[in-house]
């Protein structure tokens, strides 16, 4: 029970902190973007063009649905160059605060 209750001190503590909320806003408005593409130019649902665009921006990719237009390959290969990056620092800023908040609270239960 320990561990969950420091888990969600520290996603309330990344839930305060201005880079960390800048980087999620980032991070999704290239998940939304990438996702209206897919619908309108692979003809895809939006469940459909959202996961694939979630998927494939934390390089999960399980391969079961692929762009099939030359514009959507070529829209995923910018997407990929992009994504990948801001999705890896956003994930890095998030793990940051997590650890900073144990490491502060380790202090605390050592004094």
């Amino acid at each position: 029970m320990k561990p969950l209750m420091s888990l969600l001190r520290g996603l309330r503590a990344a839930s305060g902190d201005a880079r960390v909320l800048g980087l999620l806003g980032f991070t999704f408005t290239l998940i939304a973007v990438a996702s209206v593409f897919y619908h309108y130019v692979e003809g895809w649902g939006y469940i459909d063009a959202t996961y694939f665009a979630v998927m494939t921006i934390s390089t999960v990719g399980y391969g079961d649905i692929a762009p099939q237009t030359a514009f959507g390959k070529v829209f995923t290969i910018g997407y990929v160059l992009v994504g990948l990056g801001v999705f890896v620092t956003t994930a890095s800023a998030v793990a940051d605060v997590l650890l900073s908040q144990r490491t502060g609270e380790d202090r605390k239960n050592q004094r």
